[in-house]
């Protein structure tokens, strides 16, 4: 039997993937640690900052671990981010599919085992898709993820219900590139799996990770609006607001046709992701992105700072300065910030269900985050007395 810690970085797949791979070291015998024999670290490679921190947190792991692997996006993009390590740390480039068992047999398995591992959080991440087979020109996703596959949904519904059973009251669906699923065998995409997943019974909340703008249709808005387990948080990326932008950068909508199709959505928490500095953009393209943001009703923006990415057609191009992007990417923050708090007063006076998912914390239909005193795992309705700059106060 080997002690063990799993950590990640990165994302919510990042964060599912890590997850498997802890389930699968549970499952053979072995026991959780925060120091011991094995680390496992699944890192992130979206900015050189990620595969920065990707490599502190393995060399950290190194010194109290005999072994750390490390694994996810960073270990497989190609590059020399993650070369020199120590000794003790192997990097396996391999799919988010095929870590678990190479990690697991190469720790080697023991005998009492657990096969029913829980996640230490009252919502679980479920996967249902991974890879892109989009080619974004800053993007390095389908070079260390592969193309798009999806889970056979039967397989997915399975583990809904496992998760549910586990005393689970919220799911949250990750991928990739979530409108890309498809088991076309059995005759799902995204909408029907969505109405398939809210019905299970002593599900509370149903939400989706992320979901690109052109996947936003008709069909899947009726799924959305027509199951009532799903919560009201849409996360859609925009990246830029710019036209000329957004045809640099190889996305395949205009700012105009973003806005078009999230108009359908303005009951709903709308929250995005935006790059700041991509090369060519001015102080104009900055200006459409903040407009594009108030326009839309965005929420949330999580800001990335464009940093050129191994293998992207955009390598060898980084044209705004650090300073530059620092700027833009506080203005938007600031923007985002305001947005948040306007939602949040609004809400004064109404009621909302909410989640505890830690103490004196939870958060709502549409993820706004409660002030509310009640045990962990908890679901009640509650009502807003006050917008604090932490989140609602719950009366």
């Amino acid at each position: 039997m080997a002690t063990f810690s799993v950590r990640f970085l990165g994302c919510k797949v990042s964060q599912t993937d890590a997850q498997e791979i802890r389930e699968r070291m549970l499952a053979d015998g072995h026991v959780e640690a925060q120091a011991g024999d094995v680390a496992v670290v699944n890192s992130c490679c979206v900015t050189s900052e990620a595969v920065a921190k990707s490599r502190k947190e393995a060399s950290r792991a190194a010194r109290t671990h005999r072994r750390v692997y490390v694994t996810g996006c960073g270990a497989s993009l190609a590059g020399e981010g993650l070369i020199g390590l120590p000794e003790n740390v192997v990097v396996v480039p391999r799919r988010s599919e095929e870590t678990p068992s190479f990690v697991a047999a190469d720790v080697g398995p023991f005998g009492c085992v657990q096969s029913d591992a829980r996640l230490d959080r009252v919502r679980a991440f479920v996967k249902i898709q991974d890879g892109c087979s989009f080619s974004c020109n800053f993007c390095v996703v389908p070079l260390v993820r592969g193309a798009s596959r999806s889970r056979r949904a039967s397989a997915v519904l399975s583990e809904l219900e496992r998760r549910v059973a586990q005393g689970h009251r919220e799911v949250v669906l990750t991928g990739i590139n979530l409108g890309c699923y498809r088991d076309r065998e059995a005759g799902y995409d995204l909408a029907r799996l969505v109405r398939e997943a809210g019905a299970i019974h002593g599900l509370a909340r149903l939400r989706l990770s992320s979901i690109e703008v052109n996947h936003v249709g008709e069909r899947l808005e009726r799924a959305l609006r027509e199951t009532p387990t799903v919560s009201g948080l849409l996360h859609v990326p925009l990246q830029s607001g710019d036209d000329s932008v957004l045809r640099a950068m190889a996305r395949r909508y205009t700012a105009a046709t973003y806005l078009r199709r999230l108009r359908r959505f303005a009951d709903f928490n709308l929250t995005t992701d935006a790059i700041v500095g991509f090369p060519g953009e001015d102080e104009r393209a900055f200006a459409n992105t903040l407009r594009v943001v108030r326009d839309a009703g965005i929420t949330k923006v999580h800001v990335f700072p464009y940093s050129p990415r191994p293998g992207t057609a955009t390598e060898a191009t980084d044209s705004v300065p650090p300073a530059v992007k620092k700027e833009r990417g506080a203005r938007l923050r600031e923007a985002s910030r305001v947005a948040m708090r306007e939602r949040w007063h609004a809400k004064v006076g109404s009621e909302d269900d909410v989640l505890v998912d830690r103490p004196g914390r939870g958060y709502g239909d549409d993820y706004s985050p409660w002030l509310v005193d009640a045990p962990v795992g908890t679901f009640l309705r509650v009502r807003a007395l006050a917008a604090t700059e932490e989140g609602i106060l719950a009366a």
